[in-house]
């Protein structure tokens, strides 16, 4: 079998991204096979490899595909990418399929096909990971089928008794089923899209969105402001005599400042005189940035 990256099989795309509608009036044109036709052929593809065998059972089951998508339609995701994803399973299916078992390849098919689609399905839905167990995977697929068969279309018409008996029924506890709700209710959205339906204008969520980084004027303004910063305390430095500068440099600039009781042993002077030599370094250094900015 012969599979490129766009989804081709010896010439057939198998991904109907380009035009569903097109995708679907072409696929009613390939022939349903018998029971016996796809026998004949399934096993003819297992000893043989022939790509013409696969062509002939993979495109006589693409109806099948969709048929299986359409479950899943109300999920709010393209249906040209669900049915893309199917059709990854349907080519799972065939490679792995033992028509000496007894199965229709159809039947064999249809698990496959449905994994393809609910994997794709739970890892669209949202950015946080859902449906990461075997139960959470079962709950969160036939919650939305109870739910729909008991026509509940807002959250507040979930009474205590009715979330009780969907937990029943689907062997789950109470909270699970609140728990996934809350999560299925909060559907990631896309920023892209459009405010309101009925906008002229087309604004997106997007468009609303303020930057809170600084823009290119500004960073440059203040890479401009921290340079004349630099220059001036380096201009500054020349006020101070090479004593005062040391003691000013290992006492505020070090990593690790240099303790007054070092400096005091290091120049022979008091502790008090050194923290006096300190301080009186920044006064000199900031008179001298008061009279030079600008």
């Amino acid at each position: 079998m012969i599979i490129n990256d766009r989804l081709k099989v010896d010439g057939f795309d198998f991904s109907p991204e380009i035009n569903l509608v097109r995708y679907l009036q072409k696929i009613k044109k390939f022939p349903i096979l018998s029971s016996e036709e796809e026998y004949q052929l399934a096993c003819a593809y297992k000893k043989t490899k022939n790509p013409a065998l696969s062509y002939k059972l993979l495109t006589s089951h693409l109806r099948l595909v969709v048929k299986i998508v359409a479950r899943y339609k109300g999920y709010g995701l393209p249906l040209a990418e669900m049915i893309a994803e199917g059709n990854i399973g349907l080519l799972q299916a065939l490679d792995k399929f033992e028509p000496d078992k007894g199965n229709r390849f159809s039947t064999y098919a249809m698990w496959w096909i449905k994994a393809a689609v609910q994997k794709y399905i739970l890892s669209s839905w949202s950015l946080v990971k859902i449906g990461t167990t075997s139960a959470q995977k079962k709950l969160f697929f036939n919650l939305k089928k109870v739910k729909d068969k008991l026509n509940l279309i807002h959250d507040n018409q979930m009474s205590d008794d009715i979330i009780n008996d969907i937990a029943s029924h689907l062997e789950v506890s109470r909270k699970d089923v609140i728990d996934m709700n809350e999560r299925m209710r909060s559907h990631d959205g896309s920023l892209n899209e459009p405010m309101n339906a009925d906008d002229t204008h087309q604004h997106e969520w997007m468009d609303f969105i303020s930057d809170t980084k600084p823009n290119q004027e500004e960073i440059f303004a203040q890479t401009e402001s921290f340079i004349k910063r630099r220059k001036i305390f380096a201009a500054s430095l020349v006020c101070l005599n090479p004593r005062e500068k040391d003691i000013l440099f290992k006492r505020r600039l070090e990593t690790r400042p240099v303790t007054l009781e070092a400096l005091s042993s290091m120049y022979h002077i008091s502790k008090e005189r050194v923290r006096q030599i300190e301080l009186n370094s920044i006064k000199k250094m900031q008179k001298f940035v008061a009279e030079h900015q600008g």
